[in-house]
């Protein structure tokens, strides 16, 4: 099963390695100064999180990039530790029934959507399992029966926001490197400029991309034309290394309803520059809605802390769900796929089965979506969250919907959250929460069980930190019903809800 290669071995496997997989095998292997054995004959066996498969040799498990399950490959393998492997596929013996093409130009270099290989209904599979291993083997939980997962109507163009990076350092592909008809000079004008997405592993590399399938039009319209323009203009684009350049970011949001969107972020505050572009964008795409942009010339790109400048049209956009719209400003969190998080936010307001008379505590609220989305069928809705700005639109959202039974708190969960603040505003009779991928803080899940709700409705995007939470709760609470939403087709990721009952 195992063969050691040298350096000549290992190239003639590099006709089946994607150019970047050599050349990071190729450095580990100089770095290493001896060379990581090749496993022939893996079985693939099941689909893994962060998009690898696994498979097992002699009893030792390998997570492979590049396979799905059901194909059997020899892997190159790239790390080595007591009780597995890692690597990449370097051949294919047999491909799996599960596979499929998948339309991306730009699938295996860019990385999202890892899972485009691979048909949807095994997609969907592979994330109902992962939810059951999540709950059983790691929760040690009784559950009941699981709901079959909600699959996306739309798995391509599902997407309401994307953030593309502008970078004068483009990764090229092995196929650029070797036509010879190409130069790849750095500079305003050169072609070695790229407005995408990060290369993963690679802060300072930015793959280019010419159409991706995640987001409506006119998304790649105005992407191209943001480029196309910076080039005929001479406008540098940012180096992330040495931080320098002018375009450094692009957000694009878009609603179910139609609306768009646009902002820049630039490095400098270079006026004639930026208002160029700017009014190039709002003459060529009239569509656009609300057009931004930011000056942001710390070494981080989060905008959170920036001011926002409205260059053209409204300064929000709206996204509508029942009768209630939901304001969305430059910095708001929304779920990013619409269509499911409306199906999301009604699975959970079903699990919480209210009455008209129940007070609602929403924890990690966010910009107050499910709080307004449930307020209609409740007494009462306290929401709880961190980030101040979102609790701001929360309240806003509230009002410009005509909700008067809805009260927004800003801070640490676990500060807020406290005896004292349950005895002032009154013991929940339903708690739903809907953490960060971390989970909840032990503190959080302690004043809960103590608060003693009849319901618990769990939102999470993470079943492993939902299944550890869970397992707090269990003295107290059982688990009554589950379903998961697939939010992200083509990727590993899922989100369950889970109802938890006062035994």
């Amino acid at each position: 099963m195992y063969c050691l290669p040298g350096i000549y071995k290992l190239l003639n496997y590099g006709f089946f390695l994607s150019w970047q997989r050599s050349v990071l095998v190729l450095l580990q292997l100089m770095k290493n100064n001896k060379p990581l054995p090749i496993l022939l004959n893996v079985d693939i066996i099941d689909a893994g999180t962060e998009g690898q498969s696994i498979g097992k040799v002699d009893e030792m498990v390998v997570f492979v990039k590049g396979a799905i399950p059901g194909d059997l490959v020899d892997v190159q393998v790239t790390r080595k530790k007591n009780k597995f492997r890692e690597g990449n596929v370097i051949l294919f013996h047999k491909q799996s029934e599960r596979r499929t093409e998948p339309p991306c130009e730009h699938f295996g270099t860019c990385g999202g959507c890892r899972w485009q290989n691979m048909k949807y209904d095994s997609q969907l599979f592979f994330k109902q399992k992962q939810v059951y291993n999540a709950l059983v083997r790691i929760g040690k939980l009784d559950i009941p029966e699981i709901t079959p997962i909600l699959g996306s109507a739309k798995i391509y163009e599902y997407r309401n926001k994307l953030e593309f990076t502008f970078s004068n350092k483009k990764w090229l592909t092995k196929e650029q490197i070797n036509d010879k008809s190409l130069s790849f000079e750095e500079g305003p004008g050169g072609n070695r400029n790229a407005l995408g997405f990060h290369i993963p592993g690679l802060f300072d590399k930015v793959l280019d991309i010419n159409h991706c399938h995640l987001q409506a039009d006119p998304s790649n319209a105005i992407r191209l034309e943001v480029k196309k323009y910076a080039l005929e203009n001479g406008l540098t684009f940012f180096d992330l290394r040495d931080q320098h350049g002018l375009l450094r970011n692009m957000i694009i949001r878009t609603t179910s309803t139609g609306e768009v969107m646009v902002i820049i972020v630039f490095f400098k505050n270079e006026a004639d520059a930026i208002a160029g572009l700017m009014t190039h964008l709002q003459k060529t795409f009239p569509q656009i809605n609300s057009l931004h942009y930011v000056i942001n010339e710390k070494k981080n790109d989060t905008i959170f802390d920036q001011e926002v400048h409205l260059f053209s049209g409204e300064p929000v956009i709206f996204e509508q769900m029942e009768n209630l719209k939901f304001r969305i400003s430059p910095k708001s969190f929304y779920q990013t796929n619409s269509d499911q998080a409306f199906q999301l936010y009604k699975i959970a307001r079903d699990f919480a089965g209210l009455k008209g008379t129940e007070i609602v505590y929403d924890l990690y609220t966010g910009t107050g979506t499910i709080a307004n989305f449930v307020a209609g069928k409740a007494k009462k809705v306290i929401g709880i969250e961190q980030v101040e700005p979102a609790i701001a639109d929360a309240k806003i959202n509230s009002a410009f919907n005509g909700i008067n039974n809805t009260l927004f708190f800003a801070g640490d969960m676990k500060d807020v959250l406290s005896d004292v603040f349950v005895q002032e505003h009154g013991k929940a009779d339903v708690v739903i929460t809907d953490p960060p991928r971390a989970g909840m803080h032990e503190d959080v899940v302690r004043t809960i069980a103590r608060m003693q709700p009849e319901k618990i409705v769990y939102v999470s995007c993470n079943p492993g930190t939902q299944a550890r939470d869970l397992m707090l709760l269990d003295e107290w609470y059982k688990v009554t019903r589950i379903q998961p939403v697939d939010m992200f087709p083509h990727t590993h990721h899922v989100e369950n809800v889970v109802l938890l009952e006062r035994r």
